[in-house]
């Protein structure tokens, strides 16, 4: 990436994030997807303290192939469930820089089906 891209690059993610912030009750969902796998985590952004997470890399996760829709579906209904078993309810989400479609849309789908409000 050249000098000035990264520049724009970091601008564009710092006026995103800028928005959204996660505490104790409603933690920011952040998500990292690469070509392989995606990660999923909720962080605590006022203490600086993640406090569950969840990926395609779990071995107690049922998954044949970590690069498709159905791996990013069942990430997000574990990291719902360990969501649930600590008690939060509702989320920020923060897809990072990513669009909205594909692996990360269905996380998201996967975290609302197991009882997670955005």
């Amino acid at each position: 990436m050249k000098k000035r891209e990264k520049k724009l690059y970091i601008q564009q993610k710092r006026r995103y994030l800028k928005k959204i912030c996660g505490s104790l009750e409603k933690p920011r969902l952040a998500v990292f997807r690469s070509h392989k796998h995606i990660y999923a985590q909720l962080i605590d952004d006022q203490n600086g303290h993640t406090i569950a997470f969840s990926s395609t890399l779990n071995k107690n996760l049922a998954i044949t192939t970590s690069a498709n829709q159905q791996a990013s579906f069942l990430v997000g209904q574990d990291l719902a469930k360990k969501a649930i078993e600590l008690k939060v309810k509702t989320i920020v989400f923060d897809r990072g820089t990513k669009p909205y479609h594909g692996r990360i849309k269905s996380l998201a789908e996967g975290a609302r089906n197991e009882g997670l409000i955005f």
